[in-house]
């Protein structure tokens, strides 16, 4: 067998910009505010397909701790830049009431030729994500992780969860970031290929017919990059704290040596059809950890903190090759304290308990989000 991947790590946020007075978000920032972004972030930063957003990706990075001096940093560059013009960023999934309707979309000849695609669907896209790239340079290896990791997208998810609010609306699910991203094509579970050639085969499908000019146009939750020799992992909802999020890259980048290591020793994860993923994947949508997920080798639901514990032992020995021990430890506080969409009903519902109006409420939870996406930078 090949000699180990380097499994570099890099990290991709996209935060929503608000206005601290009102706390809606700018659907319309300066263009010398982004422009001093690009100055001082260079292609670490780009302007999202709506304007009242921005995202952000580290450099390759070989080590959690790298990555997270320079998420700091791209966080800490955003959050100051922002304050001198009365804005702040918000790392969540969904603003808890902003409108669809009264976004603008970013002027560039792609993000055109997305709305000009997707219609009412793309301009409903008010939601942001975190998505994690992992080096793995072998093309056959890669889509044999492809396959075997989609298992535990559920899992990431429910550990991410940050967008229980719609339009000033508890929806009821604590991601409902998914549920809009789920209205454009070529996203969710992907699909199963039993080489690289067969995956290339199938794009080459879709560019030739002149669906998608190329790789990028598909949005699953898990899928090869087309500008790297990565997977990418994109089922996350933006993580409001950085230890969040750096917690979950972690326990993605050791979930990922665990596959190959078993490779090695000529096992494999057992793969499971798309539908019974797609079931855990609605639990988690719907509601987090707090119910927990299908165990499909014992064909029942088994709490997440007990599914969580066997998930860390199979990567111990991952997480002390990387180093990562603590981040990966991390994952069990999110499970003490609750996600950022527990923490936002919490605070919701206490703001309101205290006599505050509903809109009050909303923007007390505004509040604490500029304050968590801003702690520990």
């Amino acid at each position: 067998m090949k000699s180990e991947p380097e499994f570099t790590l890099g990290i991709e946020e996209e935060y929503f910009l608000v206005d601290r007075a009102t706390r809606d978000v700018v659907t319309d920032p300066p263009d010398a505010m982004l422009a001093e972004y690009e100055t001082l972030l260079g292609a670490q930063v780009s302007r999202e397909f709506l304007r009242s957003q921005i995202e952000v990706g580290t450099r390759v990075c070989t080590s959690i701790a790298e990555a997270r001096a320079d998420l700091r940093r791209l966080r800490g560059t955003i959050a100051s830049v922002a304050g001198r013009y009365g804005m702040a960023p918000v790392a969540v999934a969904t603003h808890p009431f902003a409108r669809w309707d009264a976004q603008r979309t970013t002027e560039r000849g792609r993000y055109r030729s997305l709305e000009s695609d997707l219609q009412g669907v793309g301009r409903r896209l008010v939601i942001c994500g975190l998505h994690v790239h992992i080096g793995i340079p072998d093309d056959e290896l890669r889509i044999d992780l492809l396959n075997q990791a989609s298992y535990f997208l559920p899992h990431l998810l429910a550990l991410s969860t940050s967008s229980p609010f719609w339009q000033g609306e508890n929806t009821g699910l604590k991601s409902y970031r998914l549920a809009v991203f789920d209205e454009m094509p070529r996203t969710g579970t992907p699909e199963r290929f039993a080489s690289w050639g067969e995956y290339r085969r199938h794009v080459a499908i879709l560019v030739g017919a002149g669906l998608i000019e190329d790789a990028t146009k598909l949005w699953w939750d898990l899928r090869p990059s087309e500008r790297f020799p990565t997977l990418e992992m994109r089922i996350t909802d933006c993580c409001t704290t950085i230890e969040d999020t750096l917690s979950i890259a972690a326990l993605f980048r050791c979930l990922l040596r665990m596959l190959w290591r078993l490779k090695r020793e000529n096992q494999r994860w057992r793969l499971y059809s798309r539908m019974l993923i797609d079931e855990n994947r609605w639990r988690a949508q719907r509601y987090g950890f707090d119910q927990g997920l299908v165990d499909f080798g014992k064909g029942e639901i088994v709490p997440y903190a007990e599914l969580l514990d066997e998930i860390l032992a199979l990567i111990d020995q991952d997480a002390r090759h990387f180093g990562c021990l603590e981040e990966v430890g991390h994952t069990r506080e999110i499970l003490a304290r609750g996600t950022s969409a527990h923490r936002q009903l919490a605070m919701f519902d206490r703001a309101l308990a205290e006599g505050a109006s509903r809109q009050d409420a909303l923007a007390a939870v505004v509040d604490w989000l500029i304050g968590e996406t801003a702690r520990r930078l």
